[in-house]
Order: structure tokens, then C-alpha cells, then sequence
């Protein structure tokens, strides 16, 4: 049986800003009647997440994504609205959701960098209020699951970056949230490790019915993991579509970036067009698999005699978000 763990209706979030006056006569006569504004960072949202759900919520900066995480968690009080995460009202229940949560974000890290990551899993345990036991059991498993046995006991601050994303993700499911907000998780890492971040993302989903909500501005972290992406644009949902809708109307575009040893002539051809060209020896093909499947593509590339490397990318997410507001704009 199906079960919302996220349920927002009518949700609004208003701050008042200062607005600074041009000049310096002005600045000053602001300094002592200031004029303020109010600024809609989120506006009637209404959203439903079930259990079990890996959704993505995207859009750009500004978009109002940060605010609506903060009130999902508790952090920030909406102006507005009702809210409901896991049962709990996040602005009345703050540490009984807590418990019940977990926590990743990108570019903050909620390890001690002085410590071996190992102390900082035993501190978060007794925050957690996990039994010596449990958490002995936890960490052994994480510690198999994650591959974090190498450099437990080395200070955060010493580890690769990717490493210490295992180990925030690995702190943040110690206490065995049913719900877990990633914010960027993959940030900064290369294909490997990110690659390696997703699948344990996936297996946690899978065995535990883990719910995850996402925010990244990766394509690939969205293709391989979420069933849902929800777009937010200005405080407001612009979008809210199966990730296979989305792949097949907006994730259809590749860019194939190839390195030749020897300048080589490239023929464009349906659905593949040049993006970019360095002297025939480095080229950037733009691929719509719509039209021209990738396989394609690459059989016809490795039938040159001349070719070092071949990388796939997905455009850009602002591109993709442009055009999903150019879509929606005309629907």
C-alpha cells in the first residue's frame, strides 16, 4: 500500500528585503526609513511524494529550490500553507522528524575534519540516540556496503573528495532514515565515483524502500536514478513528469566529444550535427538519439582509422531546463 511521506498544499514562503537606494543621498535616507519588499520564494506549491519514490527536484539558481528543502526539514516556517513530511508538521516536530530523516549536501559536510570519519559515525549515533550495538551492526554494514574500510580511520580532511561523499552518504543513513534529501550529491566527482554513488543510492532504495529527494544539476545523476522530476522555476512548479517522458522529450540531445590523431573530414548527417571543431583533431557532435540512435554514432566513428577517444555527455541541466520553459511556455 502506497503512503505519501511528503504532502505539501498550497505552500508559500515570503521573505522582506531591504531595497538599497541608488546613491548616496539615497542609501543614507533608506539607512533610516528603509523601504522593503516582499519576495515570493515559493508559491502555492502542491506536491505529493509516496514512499518508496527517488524524485528529482530541479530547476536554476534562484529557482526557490534550497527554500523548499529548508521547510521540508523544518529549517524555515512557511508564510503559508499546509506541509506534512513522514506525518510530521516539520515546524512543529522538528526533532521528531529529524530522527526520522537523513541529510547529504553536496558542498557542506556534517563530518568533524579533524576526526576519522569512524568517530564521527559513533558521535552522530549517540545524537541519533542508536544503541552501542546497533550501531556497531550499522557501520559494519555501511562500511561493506560504501567500501569504507581503507580510510575509516583517517581524518576527513585527508580524503578524496569522493571519499568523503561515501562517507557522508554513509553517515546520513546510520540512523536508518526512511526518507533522505540528497542536495548535490554527486558534485565535483568524477564519472567513477559518481557512478559508484548512484548504484548505492539505487541498492538502498531497493532493499530498504529508502525515499530520495534530489537536487542536482547533473542529467546523468536524474537519468540513472529518479522516477519523477518535479521542475520549480520562480517559487513555482513549472513541471512534474516521469523521468522517461522527461528523457524522451528533453534527454534525447548527446554531445560526443571525439579526438582524432590526425585531422579527419566528419560528414554531418541526420540527427548528428558539428557543435565544434579544433583544427580536424578534436570535434563536438551534437546527437539527437531520437533521430540517430548513439550506437550509430559510434560505429561510424570507430570505422575511422584515426581515433584516440571517444566521451558522451549530456548537455548542459540549464539547457535542459531552458527547454523545458520554452515547451511549457507554448503548451
Amino acid at each position: 500500500m502506497h503512503m505519501a511521506v511528503i504532502e505539501a498544499r498550497n505552500l508559500k514562503k515570503n521573505y522582506r528585503t531591504r531595497v538599497k537606494g541608488e546613491g548616496l543621498k539615497a542609501s543614507f535616507r533608506t539607512l533610516i526609513k528603509p523601504d522593503w519588499r516582499i519576495v515570493e520564494a515559493v508559491r502555492d506549491v502542491n506536491l505529493t511524494v509516496e514512499r518508496g519514490e527517488i524524485l528529482a527536484f530541479i530547476g536554476p539558481n534562484g529557482a526557490g529550490k534550497s527554500t523548499f528543502i529548508k521547510i521540508l526539514t523544518g529549517i524555515l516556517h512557511p508564510t503559508s500553507g499546509d506541509i506534512s513530511v513522514l506525518g510530521y508538521n516539520p515546524e512543529r516536530d522538528r526533532r521528531k522528524l529529524a530522527m526520522r530523516i537523513g541529510t547529504v549536501f553536496g558542498q557542506r559536510s556534517q563530518l568533524w575534519l579533524h576526526l576519522p570519519a569512524l568517530d564521527s559515525f559513533t558521535l552522530l549515533a549517540a545524537i541519533y540516540e542508536v544503541s552501542d550495538a546497533e550501531r556497531k551492526r550499522r557501520v559494519a554494514e555501511l562500511t561493506e556496503l560504501f567500501d569504507l574500510k581503507d580510510f575509516l580511520d583517517t581524518p576527513v580532511r585527508k580524503l578524496s573528495l569522493g571519499q568523503r561523499i561515501r562517507c557522508e552518504v554513509a553517515a546520513s543513513l546510520l540512523h536508518d532514515p526512511e526518507l533522505l534529501f540528497l542536495d548535490e550529491p554527486t558534485i565535483g566527482l568524477d564519472v567513477v565515483v559518481k557512478q559508484a554513488i548512484r548504484e548505492l543510492i539505487l541498492r538502498r532504495n531497493r532493499e530498504r524502500g529508502t525515499t530520495v529527494f534530489l537536487t542536482s544539476h547533473d542529467p546523468a545523476d536524474i537519468e540513472h536514478l529518479c522516477h519523477r522530476a518535479v521542475v520549480i522555476d520562480h517559487g513555482t512548479l513549472v513541471l512534474d513528469s516521469p523521468v522517461e517522458k522527461l528523457k524522451s522529450e528533453y534527454l534525447g540531445e548527446k554531445q560526443v566529444e571525439v579526438i582524432f590523431s590526425e585531422p579527419e573530414i566528419i560528414a554531418e548527417w541526420p540527427g548528428v550535427s558539428i557543435a565544434a571543431e579544433t583544427s580536424g583533431l578534436k570535434v563536438t557532435l551534437t546527437v539527437d538519439t531520437r533521430a540517430c540512435p548513439i550506437g550509430e554514432v559510434m560505429e561510424k566513428l570507430s570505422a575511422t582509422n584515426h581515433v584516440l577517444d571517444i566521451t558522451i555527455n549530456n548537455p548542459p541541466m540549464e539547457e535542459i531546463i531552458a527547454a523545458i520553459f520554452r515547451k511549457e511556455a507554448v503548451r
